[in-house]
C-alpha cells in the first residue's frame, strides 16, 4: 500500500510558518499542528494535566495549564523543561499517529512542528521545509505582537536553533520576507511535488 509523502514544516518565531501551514491547507493538504496538539493535551480535561500537576504543583486548574505559572516553573531550567517534555511529547506523539492513520490514504500530509529539527521529529518526514525571512523582518513581526519586548524576543531567539542552521538542513526553504507571491508559488510547488511523488 502506498503511503503519503510527509512534509515536515518548521521555522523559528516570526518566520511565517503558520501562514505557510494555512496555504498548505488551502491547497488541500491535511496539516497536523503540533502547537495546537500541545494546547489540547494541556487544556481542560487534557490527558497530560495530572502528570503536569504532579511534576509542577499549582500549575494547572479547571481551565487546564496556567501557562504563566508553568512557564515560570520551567523557563531557564533545563532539567524542569526536560521533565515537562517527557510528559507532553508522548501525548502529542499519540495525536500525531492518530492524524497519520486518519490520512493514510492521502497523497501528501504536512506536519507543522516548531522543534522538528531540535528533536527526532525530522526522522519521520520525507521533506523538510523551513520557513525563513531576513532577521530584520523576523524581529519586526515579533515585536508587533502584544506584550512582546526586545528583551523577550532576544531571549526566545537565543533558545532556538539559528535560522542559518535550519536553512542548511532544509530540503526546501520557503522565503516569507520577499513577497506573498513568491511564498505562495513555493508552497504550491512543494504541494504539487509531494502529491506527484507518493511513496510505495
Amino acid at each position: 500500500m502506498k503511503r503519503p509523502v510527509v512534509i515536515g514544516l518548521t521555522g523559528s518565531i516570526g518566520m511565517g510558518k503558520s501562514k505557510i501551514a494555512d496555504k498548505f491547507r488551502h491547497l488541500g493538504l491535511p496539516v497536523f499542528d503540533a502547537d495546537a496538539a500541545v494546547r489540547h493535551v494541556q487544556g481542560p480535561g487534557g490527558v497530560a494535566l495530572a502528570e503536569i500537576e504532579a511534576a509542577f504543583p499549582g500549575t494547572t486548574g479547571p481551565a487546564g495549564v496556567d501557562r504563566a505559572k508553568l512557564g515560570a516553573a520551567v523557563f531557564g531550567n533545563a532539567d524542569a523543561l526536560k521533565r515537562l517534555e517527557r510528559i507532553v511529547h508522548p501525548a502529542v506523539g499519540r495525536l500525531q499517529q492518530q492524524f497519520r492513520r486518519r490520512h493514510r490514504s492521502r497523497r501528501a500530509i504536512v506536519l507543522d512542528i516548531p522543534l522538528l529539527l531540535e528533536g527526532e521529529g525530522w526522522k519521520g518526514v520525507d521533506v523538510i521545509a523551513v520557513a525563513s525571512a531576513p532577521f530584520h523582518v523576523q524581529r519586526a513581526r515579533v515585536l508587533a505582537r502584544p506584550g512582546m519586548t526586545s528583551e523577550k524576543f532576544e531571549k526566545v531567539v537565543s533558545h532556538q536553533m539559528p535560522d542559518s542552521v535550519k536553512r542548511a538542513r532544509a530540503d526546501i526553504i520557503v522565503e516569507t520576507g520577499r513577497g506573498r507571491l513568491l511564498t505562495f508559488r513555493t508552497v504550491r510547488a512543494v504541494a504539487r511535488m509531494a502529491k506527484g511523488s507518493r511513496l510505495a
